[in-house]
């Protein structure tokens, strides 16, 4: 019987870095001035870490000449661009605490997202694919047309007084970006420079909003010291030097893309390459055939995307060494398909949640492949997590429970909520993730579904992921998503929501069939939809729930009350 209890406590060879996101980026800027920091392809933008760093003090210093204070919260509403990055590293500078929102969000979650944090700026684009910024900025402050830029007096939106468009033309009520970047003046310089030096590690610097499924979003705020040093080791993982480039096609607006990609670069001194404003497969490959990118990132559904395009042999991606899969679940036919065919031979998972920074288990660049496509790999330097039972306890090694995790990468709280902060944090520092894992002798993590997602059909329990991963591995299956839906006679029943590889034919029978011919009776999918699409955040995480409701609605069942 195995005693040794599921406790990991990351040791690594590099200390924690205790320092600025400003700081850090005048410091990779005077080591590599020439090397090319941020490369936007559909804005034609190449800049060394020089230019980037000039361009930076110079938009931090029109913040200061706008008022800004430090601790003062600016928002952000746009696709990613070279104003995102710029924006991100200014108001870091600055003292400023970056509101980041979804680009997805409309009037109804933006104005809960202003107003919960209080937030005096809001740099904002003006239109991306169905979302016109503007109109719906206009709807919540109609006083925007006739305010003076800087002195915005919303009813609904009160902390609201700057608004910053990324538009060239001049737009009522609001600033121009390139004109704040311009606005700054020697006076305002002297002040940057005495922030810089007094701005702490320990200051939030970020607050990022959660996805709940319930209830609304909650904001994670994140400081310098969390979000620098995960973005550090994360690199570290991969091996990452001056000499990298990463493709960045995930969003700025979550950790994936702002930590894990452009914070991850600064430290390293490596470069920034964004295919595009938003995800599109092809755009990204030719991004890393175009810049010869060592490294590419993606949630699971874009690796998918990618491997299918009917040209994908056309592109050139023999540069790729590395990069990371994560968001969500990580099929393993997927993960081995990357391997083979995208060059990425060392190609990494990485697991963890925005209130850890987010990262807390990475596989490495020398794992073996079976452990890289098995797993979310070991934790990471400095972090400890333990998996624990419905009491609280510590379970053995190999044992299911649930994930928490604690160190210098969770979260100080959820802004002003310490309701919900004490609900996650518990007195000890332990981060409460809902997650169910198991962590093996070697201290290799596996990560098997949701607290809430575990399906218990007549007494029996079910784990989705290991239904999925079996789909995962059937010739004619794309993309899988597996959950629970009520029943009267077993309490749940397994639904199975299956997308299709182009030109392949499969009917429930035959999926069913599959499943009984492999897996015990009852993890069979009851209900089986084959679908063109998943309703899924913009981070490429399902939505289960969505789908469950739909379920529900369509069969007419009665919902389940659960805990």
């Amino acid at each position: 019987m195995n005693t040794q209890p599921s406790f990991v406590c990351g040791v690594g060879g590099k200390p924690l870095l205790y320092q600025t996101i400003g700081n850090a980026l005048t410091d990779a800027a005077r080591r590599f001035p020439q090397r090319e920091a941020l490369v936007v392809c559909q804005q034609g933008i190449r800049w060394n870490y020089a230019e980037l760093l000039h361009r930076v003090d110079e938009l931090a210093a029109g913040l200061v000449a706008l008022g800004f204070e430090p601790g003062d919260r600016v928002g952000i509403w746009a696709p990613n661009c070279a104003e995102w990055t710029l924006t991100q590293f200014a108001t870091a500078r600055a003292g400023l605490i970056l509101v980041n929102i979804n680009p997805a969000y409309r009037t109804h979650e933006l104005e809960y997202a202003l107003n919960k944090v209080g937030c005096k700026g809001l740099v904002t684009a003006t239109a991306f694919k169905s979302s016109d910024y503007l109109a719906m900025l206009a709807q919540l402050a109609p006083e925007l047309n006739s305010a003076e830029p800087g002195r915005l007096a919303a009813q609904r939106l009160p902390a609201l007084r700057s608004v910053i468009s990324l538009d060239d033309e001049a737009t009522p009520g609001c600033y121009n970006f390139a004109a704040v970047a311009a606005g700054g003046g020697t006076a305002e310089r002297k002040r940057l420079d005495e922030l810089c030096a007094q701005l702490q590690p320990d200051d939030p610097i970020n607050i990022q909003f959660t996805s709940g499924t319930t209830g609304s979003p909650k904001g994670a705020t994140l400081t310098h010291f969390n979000i620098l040093n995960n973005g550090y080791f994360t690199g570290q993982a991969m091996r990452f030097t001056e000499r990298d480039r990463l493709c960045i096609p995930v969003p700025f607006y979550h950790c994936f893309g702002m930590v894990m990609g452009n914070l991850n670069c600064i430290v390293h001194g490596a470069t920034m390459v964004v295919p595009s404003a938003g995800f599109d497969p092809a755009l990204t490959l030719a991004a890393v055939s175009a810049e010869r990118c060592t490294a590419l990132y993606g949630v699971p559904t874009m690796f998918i995307a990618e491997l299918e395009l009917p040209d994908f042999r056309a592109y050139n991606l023999s540069s790729l060494r590395t990069g990371i899969m994560a968001g969500s679940s990580c099929p393993i036919e997927v993960m081995k398909r990357v391997v083979a065919e995208m060059h990425m031979s060392e190609v990494t998972i990485a697991y963890g949640m925005t209130e850890t920074s987010p990262v807390s288990f990475q596989s490495s660049t020398d794992d073996p492949l079976q452990r890289r496509v098995s797993t979310v790999g070991r934790i990471h330097p400095h972090v400890q997590v333990k998996i624990i039972d419905a009491e609280g306890r510590t379970v053995p090694r190999g044992e299911k429970g649930e994930l928490c995790t604690r160190g210098y990468n969770v979260m100080p709280g959820y802004w002003d909520d310490p309701e919900r902060t004490r609900e996650a944090i518990d007195a000890a520092g332990w981060m409460h993730t809902g997650d169910l894992a198991t962590i093996d002798a070697d201290g290799y993590c596996n990560i098997v579904g949701r607290v809430k997602d575990m399906v218990i059909r007549g007494g029996e329990n079910i784990y989705p992921r290991e239904v999925e991963e079996f789909l995962y591995g059937q010739e004619p299956v794309q993309d899988v998503a597996v959950f629970g839906v009520p029943d009267d006679k077993y309490g749940e029943q397994l639904c199975a929501w299956i997308k299709l590889k182009p030109g392949q034919k499969a009917d429930a029978e035959e999926i069913r069939a599959l499943c009984k011919d492999n897996l015990a009776h009852y993890k069979a999918p009851y209900y089986i939809r084959f679908v063109d699409d998943f309703p899924m955040t913009v981070t490429g995480k399902l939505q289960k729930f969505i789908m469950r409701a739909r379920m529900i609605e369509e069969l007419g069942l009665t919902q389940q009350e659960t805990a």
